[in-house]
């Protein structure tokens, strides 16, 4: 029997021209979008579609961009294949994705989760502008070894409780991203490079995202939860922060403050959906084929098809 799981894209998958098609073909996605200008105060499809791409990129901007062109490209599939939907059995999102997943799997509505990603995106983008900080991708390296890269750079530095590098997304497989202050960043290239690593990618984010470096942002976001009305998921949601579902509202509140700061457990994520829910099936549901990718280095002959914003 076909297990199903639906994966939500997470910020670095949002590009412009996103959300456009679906909008001008589909009425209910572009109601999506159009109940998104009212909630956020700014036309969200016209900078989806537009850009620019530096506005885009923005935390505060590519985070509702994302969770509103993700859950219009599931208006496509209800549209499409609507037994697919229905016969979901378990979902997860990669950071941002998680609040999709949530959305989809009835924790919460659209209204309040698109409310909760606005707020969690100025939340750590003010974090971010607090510290000059970034994010570095390094393939080809198993984690023991880029954790004592971590602690090479910050000796290398010496600055005491500002400098700040450790691992942030475990995503597949020989692909894991560090986060921290600017200079740490700097620092670990050069290291990585030396100590073998197939390639050194700094990403394109504010800041160091996942690490506690956006401990401004927990009380906000905290804040913000504890309005929101969050019931029982009706299908397992796997957490970035422990790698397993969670069916108690308050825990489900207390797993997203956490993981802003925690690093977020991809990969476990996805091996708990092979190993132990037993899913045959996936679809990436959103921007971009990021995930389809990382799922390829964990089980290369597990079947995920793309359906695109």
């Amino acid at each position: 029997m076909t297990k199903t799981a639906f994966l939500f894209p997470g910020q670095g998958a949002q590009k412009v021209g996103m959300g456009a098609e679906l909008a001008a073909s589909l009425p209910a996605a572009r109601a999506l979008f159009d109940r998104a200008a009212d909630i956020l105060g700014y036309d969200l499809l016209q900078l989806c579609s537009e850009g620019p791409t530096e506005k885009l990129n923005s935390t505060v901007y590519s985070q509702p961009a994302l969770f509103v062109c993700s859950l219009a490209a599931l208006e496509q599939l209800k549209q499409d294949a609507p037994e697919v939907v229905d016969g979901c059995a378990v979902t997860a999102g990669l950071s941002l994705g998680e609040y999709t997943a949530l959305v989809f799997a009835g924790a919460m509505n659209f209204d309040a989760g698109l409310r909760l990603v606005q707020a969690r995106g100025q939340a750590m983008q003010d974090a971010s502008d607090a510290v000059s900080s970034g994010m570095v991708s390094i393939l080809g390296m198993e984690r023991e070894q880029i954790e004592t890269l971590c602690t090479q750079s910050l000796e290398q530095g010496a600055r005491g409780g500002d400098d700040v590098l450790q691992i942030a997304n475990l995503l597949c497989p020989g692909n894991i991203v560090v986060s921290g202050s600017s200079a740490a960043c700097e620092r670990v290239a050069p290291l990585a490079e030396a100590a073998g690593a197939m390639k050194v990618i700094p990403l394109a984010v504010a800041g160091a995202f996942h690490t506690p470096i956006m401990q401004p942002a927990v009380e906000r976001l905290k804040t913000a939860l504890a309005e929101v009305k969050i019931q029982s998921p009706r299908i397992p949601v796997v957490s970035n922060v422990d790698a397993r579902p969670h069916e108690n509202p308050d825990e489900i509140r207390d797993l997203l403050v956490r993981q802003v700061v925690n690093p977020v457990l991809w990969e476990t994520s996805m091996r708990w959906l092979i190993n132990d829910f037993g899913v045959t099936q996936c679809y990436e549901i959103g921007p971009g084929r990021v995930l389809r990718g990382l799922l390829k280095r964990v089980a290369r002959k597990l079947p995920c098809e793309n359906v695109s914003a």
